[in-house]
């Protein structure tokens, strides 16, 4: 009989954040709006910080928001490498967008396009917590980290539609 464990057991930190996660979004119509609305929130941040403006001329539009998403990155790679993996492509998915948005929008453009975005993806959000349909808090309330786990547990979610394990 083997001792080998699974790469997702419960001891890794990034199930007991999905177990977690899951038990505030139980709600299928909670659950929905989160499809949609985090990826939604994730980019428009992406996007905003790509706004903020590069001192000097070494650097192009977009360092902050590498920078953070580069950040991001190492926290979803240490946490599972398949995760890790997804969510790069996912990130130079999203980068690659912004930068053609900048590029056709400019920066004032993009900046007013992702608030927008931002501000109803989080009315979304709150809709979905609300006493109609989930009933709870989000779960960054209670720690921030959560604000990272929620792209994390959509693209687990999109993983284990397509039959992949992470």
């Amino acid at each position: 009989m083997s001792t080998a464990t699974p790469e997702h057991t419960i001891d890794r930190p990034i199930d007991r954040w999905f177990a977690h996660y899951s038990a505030d979004h139980r709600n299928r119509g909670n659950q929905a709006i989160h499809m949609v609305a985090v990826p939604l929130i994730l980019w428009s941040v992406i996007a905003l910080l790509w706004c903020v403006p590069v001192p000097g001329s070494w650097f192009r539009p977009g360092l902050w928001a590498a920078l953070s998403m580069f950040l991001a990155w190492m926290f979803y790679y240490r946490a599972s490498r398949s995760i890790g993996f997804g969510m790069l492509a996912i990130f130079v998915a999203m980068a690659w967008l912004t930068r053609w948005l900048h590029d056709s929008l400019g920066t004032t453009g993009l900046f007013r396009a992702a608030l927008a975005v931002f501000v109803v993806a989080w009315i979304a959000q709150f809709i979905g917590h609300s006493k109609l349909l989930e009933g709870k808090k989000p779960s960054f309330f209670t720690d921030l980290k959560y604000l990272l786990i929620g792209p994390a547990w959509v693209l687990s979610k999109l993983y284990r539609k397509l039959g992949l394990s992470w």
